[in-house]
């Protein structure tokens, strides 16, 4: 397999020269994807190219867009502008352009026409000349079964928020993305940059020793319509999560009580309900809140209203992450800001677990005890106070678990005899994990598959 001497053409030294001009945008050439596209159009560009590495990095290029579950060029561009963190969308949104500034906006808007360039890119056509130059190569078959990009004339509306479909559609249909730029513009202004405009749910972990946010790519759909029962606890967190978007007084809340009764389901499914309009959630594990201060010094400068979730929580005596959530809830300056919240859930009112010694009972000889127990009895069972709201989620007595079983079974359309739906429910809550709502959602999980199942045979 010998060099081909390629004639490069126009539409070809184009775009590589459209790549090379970016600026305000240029973090995307970093991304694996255009990095992938500029080796390629590279090649291409030397003029004298093997059969065998055209194949390799084209293969290698369409493999990284489709890995990252995208089939056209155009569209994957076009998600990497809006959601893109460089000097014009952080001064978008925080409002800050100036005379000096809108330079970078003119820049920015000079990025977009090159972008669009890059998007469009007709592949059909670049695959053509590989073909006419390989005509008489033995391995030319190989050229021909390389795999087609998706048509850029194909929209498709993904499940965006509609404020993010909108943008989307008016580059999808735009001949010059240049005139985007006002609009791109009220985007940020309206609903920030980065990562946070792209998820609505992360998680803080680690990574290489380093704490960061993870957005969560598929966050659990559950809505509030999907619950049943608890209307009134949970209606006193809507009501305090509306508050907090509207930048009015809002507390933190613990939502505390039983197992399985959907404490953290309610959480969930207010961000959903509510991530169009600004809310954002980040799940902080136990473990990591002496990270605390740090995730704020990162959130308190974005336009989102966030709350972090802590699940499950409950401590151990003497556990540091105590000291640290109790720092946390008294808001000292670093721990202070206007656009972020705790949500916590627990199976416990009283978060740090106690002691019979420390009440008195079975009192202890061991003379290393604390002499003023009592203040710190106080003390521990005052955590929960410092969340401004509690909400108590109890164990639904037998009609109510039956109500919460009619519920989700009229929300998925079943046709079950309901004295029958009854029977099976309560020998499902007394063979496995007694009333709850976390049991009727799984009695009706086994049923509906196990009527499916049925119908299936027949």
């Amino acid at each position: 397999m010998k060099n081909i001497h390629f004639e490069v053409g126009y539409e070809i030294k184009y775009a590589k020269l459209s790549l090379n001009s970016i600026s305000i945008y240029r973090e995307l050439l970093r991304d694996r994807v255009i990095l992938g596209l500029t080796d390629f159009l590279e090649l291409i560009c030397q003029g004298k190219i093997h059969i065998e590495s055209v194949i390799r990095l084209y293969n290698e290029f369409f493999f990284m867009l489709v890995h990252k579950g995208y089939s056209s060029l155009e569209e994957y561009i076009i998600d990497e502008i809006i959601f893109s963190e460089n000097p014009f969308s952080k001064g978008a949104e925080n409002k800050s352009f100036n005379k000096f500034e809108n330079s970078i906006k003119s820049a920015a808007a000079n990025d977009l026409e090159s972008l669009r360039y890059i998007a469009r890119l007709n592949f059909s056509n670049i695959k053509q000349m590989l073909l006419n130059y390989f005509q008489n190569d033995e391995f030319k078959e190989i050229i021909e079964k390389l795999p087609e990009l998706k048509d850029t004339n194909d929209f498709k509306e993904h499940n965006y928020a509609n404020h993010i479909r909108n943008l989307k559609k008016k580059f999808h249909y735009s001949s010059n993305w240049s005139e985007c730029i006002e609009d791109l513009q009220k985007f940020h202004e309206d609903y920030g940059c980065g990562m946070f405009v792209r998820y609505r749910a992360f998680i803080w972990e680690y990574i290489d020793g380093k704490g960061e946010f993870k957005g969560i790519e598929k966050p659990d759909p559950i809505g509030l319509s999907d619950l049943v029962a608890y209307e009134r606890e949970r209606s006193i967190i809507i009501e305090n999560t509306i508050q907090f978007l509207k930048g009015f007084p809002a507390n933190n809340v613990l939502i505390h009580g039983d197992r399985g009764t959907g404490k953290s389901s309610t959480v969930k499914a207010i961000l959903n309900k509510y991530y169009t309009e600004g809310l954002r959630m980040v799940e902080l594990p136990k473990a990591y809140l002496k990270d605390f201060a740090d995730i704020i010094r990162v959130l308190k400068t974005r336009t989102q209203k966030f709350i972090i979730f802590i699940d499950d929580l409950v401590f151990e005596d003497n556990e540091g992450s105590y000291t640290a959530l109790k720092s946390i809830l008294e808001g000292g300056l670093e721990n202070k800001s206007q656009n972020v919240l705790i949500y916590a859930t627990s199976n416990r009112r009283h978060l740090v677990k106690e002691y019979f010694n420390e009440r008195g009972v079975f009192p202890s000889p061991n003379f290393s005890e604390e002499i003023h127990g009592g203040d710190s009895v106080q003390e521990k069972l005052s955590l929960a106070d410092r969340f401004g709201i509690n909400v108590v989620f109890v164990s639904p007595d037998k009609n109510k678990y039956l109500q919460i079983v009619d519920g989700i079974a009229k929300n998925r359309n079943l046709k079950i005899d309901r004295e029958t739906l009854h029977k099976e429910a309560l020998k499902w809550e007394r063979w496995y994990n007694g009333r709850s709502a976390r049991t009727a959602r799984q009695f009706i999980d086994w049923i509906e598959g196990h009527e499916r199942t049925e119908d299936y045979k027949v």
